[in-house]
């Protein structure tokens, strides 16, 4: 989490951290919205491989939203997409499952991963996102998620 909050803060971007219980899921996350996150866009980060496992993709999405793989895979031209293992997640990002976050692609030192973003969030003055761990989430704007991922040199296509 520090490497994360250090990058936001050398980067200027503007974010609000909030501490809270743990978290592992998108419906007991949403059971705090109300409570402490501003009414700010809940966002799941999914971590998806191809079919063949030469692919990583971050797909970030509101909360509320059920993800279509079929349809991702289709727009960003790729084959069958699933969740990729815990070992790559841990790996890659340096998160374990329940703690996926669009901001972990700092430690993608390579920039391999592509990242996938539903158009509805940039939509949003705030996305809530966690910053590598679940007892913690960070409110940030879409346009700063950008920046962040941008940053890293990463691929991003619109979804």
């Amino acid at each position: 989490m520090e490497e994360i909050l250090n990058k936001l803060n050398f980067l200027q971007i503007t974010y609000k951290l909030i501490k809270h219980e743990p978290v592992y899921t998108i419906d007991e996350i949403d059971s705090l919205k109300k409570e402490i996150f501003d009414n700010a866009c809940i966002c799941k980060t999914l971590f998806l491989q191809d079919q063949k496992a030469k692919r990583h993709i971050l797909y970030v999405l509101s909360g509320e939203k059920k993800a279509n793989f079929l349809e991702l895979a289709k727009q960003i031209k790729s084959s069958r997409l699933s969740f990729s293992s815990e070992e790559k997640l841990e790996k890659y990002l340096r998160v374990q499952k329940g703690s996926v976050t669009p901001l972990a692609i700092i430690f993608d030192k390579q920039s391999k991963i592509e990242v996938a973003i539903d158009k509805e969030i940039l939509l949003k003055e705030k996305i809530a996102v966690h910053p590598g761990i679940n007892t913690y989430t960070v409110l940030i704007s879409p346009k700063d998620l950008i920046k962040f991922i941008n940053d890293n040199k990463n691929k991003i296509q619109y979804i």
